[in-house]
């Protein structure tokens, strides 16, 4: 299965590996937070938790790799400390075993984040951006602690991967009053490309990318106003805004992996403001909206090949739980409008929920006529 996280300048609240075996997510609340282990490869999920002998700050990030470690990110001042977390047997039970990956030292206005998993499982990264420069850190998977990898001219926020290998990494930059997505070779000296250009003074941001295919899904002010469209990697075709897609404060979270050289039959799961589901292919001129279920933790969710979606959640009666919708065939276009079109068919959940290559810059798109 692969993975995508919700669209943010930092981790989502639960993250998924990036083979989809494991996820990590702050359990607890008040002043009694602690890290908790998803295991979701087997039949059923399971939860491990990750507590130390201090509850882990609000705003402590986590990301688990795929051996089962978590690597949480601490804040301490203006210094920003990074360490795993493992699960260990003991004499009197299990507890938490903890290994200090050193820290990086901040000025202030700079802000640490971790980016999304690396797609080797093994390896992750660290965003420093200010405003005038902006630092990429490799935080586990390393030698001796956080290495310096890439130092980027603007102010980075964002962070995709373009590849199955880990060497191409999408970040959206601010520079001179406008934000491009730009590429960052991480096994060519950290060297930086464009990637997205629609218009010389529109703001084009990357949310997801699927490798396999080279699906784009991006949000764009080139249309007049900030808009969601998609485009396909290295392709010369413009980037497309579909009308169906206008859904102010819609965010794109997954995107289905497995569909090599087929970017128009790929599923794409958005969050709508309403707080439902929205389920679209790019082939499709419809987005299926279905309610989200109970307790659904963060906004995240994966895809497998098949075309299943899993939405992972917890409520007191489950505390861990994955809840799967399939993506609907397109209906046909209508003929006539009168009698009115049937309804939508509905989204198929099984097992049912609880109530309740390189990159290369895509071709300028002409917006007249979109």
């Amino acid at each position: 299965m692969t993975v995508c996280a919700i669209e943010m300048t930092t981790t989502a609240p639960f993250t998924i590996s990036a083979d989809g075996s494991y996820a990590a997510r702050l359990a607890g609340d008040g002043e009694a937070r602690f890290a908790e282990r998803w295991t979701l490869a087997g039949p059923e999920p399971y939860a491990v938790p990750l507590p130390l002998a201090q509850p882990e700050e609000a705003d402590s990030e986590l990301l688990p790799l795929a051996d089962g470690r978590v690597l949480i990110h601490r804040r301490v001042a203006d210094r920003h400390a990074f360490a795993l977390l493992y699960p260990t047997g003991a004499a009197a039970g299990p507890r938490t075993g903890e290994l200090q990956l050193g820290g990086v030292d901040t000025q202030e206005g700079v802000r640490v984040f971790l980016l999304p998993p690396a797609p080797d499982g093994s390896g992750a990264f660290a965003v420093a951006a200010s405003d005038t420069v902006t630092t990429l850190w490799q935080v586990a998977g390393c030698a001796f602690g956080p290495q310096r990898v890439a130092r980027i001219p603007g102010r980075c926020s964002g962070g995709v991967w373009l590849d199955r290998t880990g060497r191409l990494l999408a970040l959206d930059r601010e520079l001179e009053g406008t934000a491009k997505a730009v590429t960052v070779d991480l096994g060519g000296d950290g060297r930086i490309t464009p990637l997205l250009q629609i218009t010389e003074d529109s703001d084009d941001r990357l949310l997801l990318a699927d490798p396999d295919s080279g699906l784009l899904l991006i949000r764009s002010d080139a249309p007049g106003e900030p808009r969601l469209g998609w485009g396909v990697l290295g392709s010369s075709r413009p980037v497309r805004f579909p009308e169906c897609l206008r859904l102010r404060d819609a965010l794109p979270f997954a995107v289905q992996p497995g569909q090599a050289l087929m970017p128009e039959t790929c599923g794409v799961a958005l969050r709508l403001p309403e707080g439902d589901i929205g389920l679209w292919r790019p082939a499709d001129r419809h987005v299926f909206r279905t309610a989200a279920p109970a307790g659904w933790l963060g906004g995240a969710g994966l895809w497998s090949p098949q075309g299943r979606l899993h939405l992972p959640y917890a409520i007191p009666e489950v505390p861990c739980g994955l809840a799967g919708m399939t993506l609907p065939a397109a209906p046909p276009p209508p003929v006539r409008v009168d009698p009115p079109a049937p309804v939508d068919p509905p989204v198929r959940r099984d097992p049912p929920p609880p109530p309740s290559p390189r990159p290369v810059p895509l071709q300028q798109a002409p917006l007249a006529g979109r």
